[in-house]
């Protein structure tokens, strides 16, 4: 009799506790995501209970959602939100994301460092996809003793960074994106380009000075190396003329001393200004680079071509290549070919 009692209660009670169980698992471990693709949920600085739940919501399903709230509003996470990007997956469960969240558990990001005109340009694109801000970086990139902390100044720290796709956090700290800059700097400048470097009797930051201004003359990679040979013979270049060196007179650091990028043609009248990047003022290279080059840019200064040409101007064809020289009356003759090509088509 107490036998069947026992199994009168004790098969009800198990058959609560496997709906129960199952209930538990069907919020809890089922598919959050109310979509078929992955998205992300950014949480900021500004980001509290309640603004994390509005931002959530439209992710979610119904039950994964009302799932997320009452763990949320029993935890931890109800007085603190982690800031970072998190995944959301089809396939993830609503206890693995509330975990992910509670614990800070955010998933890295592809960061596209782009090669840029100005410091301004870079810390729009930059502040467009990192939680920094874009001011902040600008600020940042004008600050001489911050600069100084990774061994540049306001005119070189274009140089620390190298134009590439970086596996970083969304909610990394400023000073954590410049430590990791300056370390991926590192990682590219390893003994092969500081020897080629050396070779030349130029520094990195020189380097990449002048691989800033290749880049500026043409938009082929092919013929890099001989425009960075060119100027590295002007550079080089020493009589009794130019004993500090012949003037680099490079017209892409006129366009940057005026910051009027757009000009197509580079008037006489333009080459007075008095800047430091004025190249047909001052001989030697500009203070610091004038854009953040290119790899390939970088790369056909320290693998340029050593000829004797020492003038270079665009081929009349506008084909973006140059007609090299290694006399004036050459350079002449080439110039003003070009010059007729850009007054029959009326460029000014």
């Amino acid at each position: 009799m107490k036998k069947d009692v026992k199994a009168r209660y004790l098969i009800p009670a198990s058959l609560c506790l496997l709906v129960l169980a199952g209930l538990g698992y069907y919020y809890l471990f089922t598919s959050f995501s109310g979509g078929k693709a992955t998205s992300y949920v950014y949480i900021d600085r500004d980001d509290n209970y309640d603004s994390l739940m509005v931002k959530l919501k439209p992710l979610a399903s119904q039950h994964g959602y009302h799932a997320f709230c009452t763990l949320a509003r029993h935890s931890s996470l109800a007085k603190n939100v982690h800031t970072g990007r998190y995944e959301i997956s089809p396939s993830i469960g609503t206890f693995t994301l509330f975990r992910h969240i509670k614990n800070g558990m955010q998933t890295s990001m592809n960061l596209v460092v782009p090669s840029v005109r100005t410091m301004q340009d870079l810390a729009g694109k930059l502040g467009n996809k990192l939680m920094l801000d874009s001011t902040e970086l600008a600020q940042a990139f004008t600050n001489d003793t911050l600069c100084k902390k990774y061994g540049y100044d306001t005119l070189t720290i274009s140089a620390l960074f190298i134009p590439n796709t970086y596996d970083i956090y969304w909610n990394v700290s400023l000073d954590g994106f410049m430590e990791y800059m300056q370390k991926e700097n590192r990682k590219f400048w390893d003994d092969n380009r500081v020897a080629k470097a050396k070779r030349l009797k130029l520094t990195p930051i020189q380097v990449t000075t002048l691989a800033s201004i290749v880049d500026e003359e043409t938009n082929n990679n092919k013929e890099k190396p001989m425009v960075a040979g060119m100027y590295y013979n002007r550079l080089m270049f020493r009589n009794e003329k130019y004993p500090n060196g012949m003037p680099l007179q490079a017209d892409p650091t006129i366009k940057f001393a005026w910051k009027q990028f757009e000009l197509k043609r580079v008037y006489h009248k333009l080459l007075f200004i008095d800047s430091p990047y004025n190249t047909y003022r001052y001989p030697g290279l500009p203070p610091g680079p004038i854009r953040i080059p290119s790899v390939a840019g970088i790369d056909a200064v320290l693998d340029m071509v050593h000829h004797d040409y020492i003038y270079m101007c665009a081929k009349e064809d506008f084909s973006g290549t140059h007609n090299f020289a290694r006399t004036y009356q050459e350079h002449l003759d080439n110039a003003r070919r070009y010059a007729v090509a850009l007054n029959r088509h009326g460029i000014k």
